[in-house]
């Protein structure tokens, strides 16, 4: 078996503090112990009623310190219904504040008992430091989650698309994340620092959007009765609104390119965003079917192919 030495180094200063403390550690137990019995009694009440009392000045101050706490959440709560503020920033606001107030609380308490607090904040100060290092994604989502709140880029309700391809309902913003649902009811957990920093296409923020389509024709066709059987397609759509209505312009169709195949027409109207893909889909399907009728085709994409014979 092989010994290793273990050896420890101990600098000057350590060990004069450690001879100080023996050496007041033996001058109290000389003290105690030339003290007649009679004499040392007293001075063991006058200490113990001293304690005693301030033991009772921390208990009412934690009582009423307490008591104030339990009063400034109730009030705070109060505030942020009058408000209408978001129930999750309220929640996390009151539950910070109750909990800050309480160490503080605690922390003056202890202090009433003469222990020195001092190194008890450095122990709560590293504490929260570590906490923070170990939880640093989860501070990120936090913050993320306090802006959100704050800012209201969307709200429960809203249908949005992020810029990492999901889109859906939002049905929840917490702290942390926010839950949509998709169109075939996926549920989809979002963390808040990707929204915070992403973009965000939210559809639901305002009332109304702009429907468009995009018809090409065969060449040909007479572009004025092309635009009128369109215009009649959406005259005949209740849903489209026109600045009589509120819309910020009446239907457009005009046209729009000359491609290599068709003659390309550009439909735009305005509806409710609720109406949006309702419209979009009835109109498509109205396109289709009323064209033909009226005799204007679709094209297909085509090429003419020219042979030359030459006699030799």
């Amino acid at each position: 078996m092989i010994h290793f030495p273990l050896q420890i180094t101990v600098s000057p200063e350590d060990t004069a503090a450690v001879s100080k403390i023996e050496q007041s550690a033996r001058q109290t137990i000389e003290h105690i112990a030339s003290t007649p019995i009679e004499e040392l009694l007293p001075e063991l009440m006058r200490e113990a009623i001293s304690f005693g009392i301030k033991v009772l000045i921390a208990l009412l101050i934690y009582f009423v310190g307490a008591w104030l706490i339990k009063k400034i959440r109730k009030m705070l709560h109060r505030v942020f219904e009058r408000r209408k503020t978001e129930k999750a920033i309220a929640s996390f606001v009151e539950s910070l504040t109750s909990i800050s107030l309480t160490i503080i609380l605690i922390i003056i308490t202890v202090g009433t008992l003469g222990i020195n607090t001092t190194s008890l904040a450095a122990l709560l100060a590293a504490g929260g430091m570590a906490i923070g290092m170990a939880l640093s994604g989860t501070v990120q989502n936090f913050a993320g989650g306090i802006m959100i709140l704050v800012f209201k880029p969307f709200k429960a309700g809203d249908f949005i698309e992020t810029d990492n391809g999901y889109s859906g309902t939002v049905t929840d913003v917490n702290i942390f994340n926010t839950k949509l649902t998709t169109t075939d009811n996926r549920l989809i957990i979002i963390p808040n620092n990707s929204l915070s920093n992403g973009t965000i296409n939210n559809f639901s923020q305002n009332t109304m959007r702009r429907v468009e389509w995009l018809v090409g024709v065969e060449y040909g066709t007479d572009a004025s009765d092309v635009k009128a059987a369109l215009q009649e397609i959406v005259d005949a759509e209740k849903r489209v609104l026109f600045i009589a209505t509120g819309a910020p312009a009446d239907p457009l169709i005009a046209v729009n390119a000359l491609k290599d195949s068709a003659v390309e027409y550009i439909v735009r109207v305005w509806v409710k965003s609720e109406d949006y893909w309702n419209v979009y889909y009835a109109l498509n399907e109205k396109i289709y079917t009323a064209l033909p009728q009226k005799g204007i085709g679709f094209p297909f994409p085509q090429m003419d192919v020219h042979i030359t014979r030459q006699d030799s």
